[in-house]
């Protein structure tokens, strides 16, 4: 579908340039807006809120934080602050 919109001239300009750095299309990025805003609204209406995944290295490996004593687990997390 079809359809005009009007824009600010300064935020149309940062979106312009956010589509030239990625390499896509303005249609693709507004579209892309439009998706994003409406899941978040639906999520909102839903009254749950999902955290979402984080995680990092293998799910199925082994842990590399369960064998660091509660002083090492500090350092690592405060990196030697």
């Amino acid at each position: 579908m079809k359809t005009t919109v009007e824009i600010r001239d300064q935020l149309y300009a940062r979106a312009q340039k956010k589509a030239q750095r990625d390499g896509r299309s303005m249609r693709s990025l507004i579209e892309e807006g439009l998706r994003l805003c409406l899941e978040a609204d639906e999520r909102a209406k839903s009254g749950r809120y999902r955290l979402p995944d984080k995680s990092v290295g293998d799910p199925k490996g082994p842990n590399p934080l369960e064998s660091m004593s509660w002083p090492e687990l500090r350092d690592e997390i405060y990196g030697g602050r």
